[in-house]
Order: structure tokens, then C-alpha cells, then sequence
């Protein structure tokens, strides 16, 4: 006869633990790298406006823009817990 395994509830809970530990750290990843680009396009657009002429359109509204992605990237390393708490 052949012998059948039989449902184990504690490795079960620790697979699906492990599963959702590893799911966690690729979004903690991916959120990462989306940070990562999200800066370097903000950076990017206040270079940009920098190099504009001092009252210019496009340099204040590269300015706001480059304020306004700065302000996304705060808020998603907040939410995921990866910014600087700011009291």
C-alpha cells in the first residue's frame, strides 16, 4: 500500500508565512525602485527648471511639478514605512 501524506497545520503556516514574507519583500522592492525612478525624474525636472531663466514659465512650473512629485515620493515611502518620519 502506499502511504499518504497527511495535512500538517503548522508547516502549512509556516509555508504560507514564508510565501507571504517573500511576496512582502517584492513589493517592498518594487516600491523601492519606484521610489528610486520617482526621485531621479523629480531631480531631473528641478535641474531642468534650474537651467530655465530665473522668471520663467517653465522654470516655475517645473518647479511645481519637481515640488509636487518630491511630495508623492514622501507620501509613498510613508505609507510603506521606508521615509523619514518627519515630527
Amino acid at each position: 500500500m502506499a502511504s499518504r501524506q497527511q495535512f500538517n497545520p503548522a508547516q502549512a503556516h509556516g509555508q504560507g508565512q514564508a510565501k507571504a514574507e517573500r511576496a512582502a519583500e517584492s513589493a517592498r522592492s518594487t516600491a523601492h525602485s519606484a521610489v528610486n525612478k520617482a526621485e531621479n525624474a523629480a531631480q531631473r525636472t528641478h535641474q531642468k527648471a534650474q537651467e530655465q531663466e530665473s522668471g520663467s514659465f517653465l522654470q516655475q512650473t517645473g518647479e511645481k511639478v519637481a515640488h509636487m512629485t518630491q511630495g508623492a515620493v514622501d507620501g509613498v515611502k510613508n505609507t510603506l514605512g521606508i521615509g523619514e518620519q518627519k515630527k
